[in-house]
């Protein structure tokens, strides 16, 4: 396996019910190949979830005003792994509340310069979110786009564009040709 790490991005209930006013249509799609990912990667998978917790002092107040549905405890099952998820990483979850979970949590772990492979929800969010911070941070990123999940087939395909312009630090690949790059 290259040196390389996967970080399954928010793979949570309330970014995969379809009854959630954040549930993406395409979680369910992009599932198993975030599974077969982990699979290969083997130790080296991190798992995310966003939280619920920032300070409503500044900009977040503003934004759980606008998201009232998600102004709910960190223990509410909203934002529980999905079950099929549980496993994939022997590290514990990086809970944070941020849209973008590159930072010094992740970068201890995967080291300085790591090259990361990034999947999970929300594309157009959290994922290219984390992927910006961690090129600036001097990651290597890859985006397996078929194993991420973004709000509306538009806008993932438009956060797909954005992150394509960032050449060579963001590589877009299928899931099949990150697996045949890190196996």
């Amino acid at each position: 396996m290259e040196d390389g790490w996967l970080v399954v991005i928010d793979p949570q209930n309330i970014f995969a019910a379809p009854d959630s006013d954040w549930g993406s249509p395409f979680f369910a799609d992009a599932l198993p190949r975030m599974q077969a990912l982990a699979a290969a990667f083997g130790h080296r998978v991190l798992v995310t979830r966003w939280m619920p917790t920032a300070d409503r002092s500044t900009s977040w107040g503003e934004y759980f005003a606008a998201w009232p549905f998600a102004d709910r405890p960190p223990t509410d099952p909203l934002f529980d792994l999905v079950p099929e998820v549980s496993g994939l990483s022997p590290h514990p979850t990086l809970d944070l509340p941020t849209f973008g979970k590159w930072g010094a949590e992740i970068e201890e772990i995967v080291g300085s310069g790591a090259h990361v492979v990034l999947a999970g929800v929300s594309t157009d969010c959290c994922v290219i979110s984390t992927a910006l911070a961690a090129v600036d941070a001097g990651a290597h990123v890859t985006i397996a786009e078929d194993a991420c999940a973004g709000s509306t087939a538009e806008n993932h395909a438009a956060a797909i564009q954005v992150m394509g312009l960032y050449p060579p630090h963001i590589t877009i690949s299928g899931s099949a040709e990150v697996l045949e790059r890190f196996s």
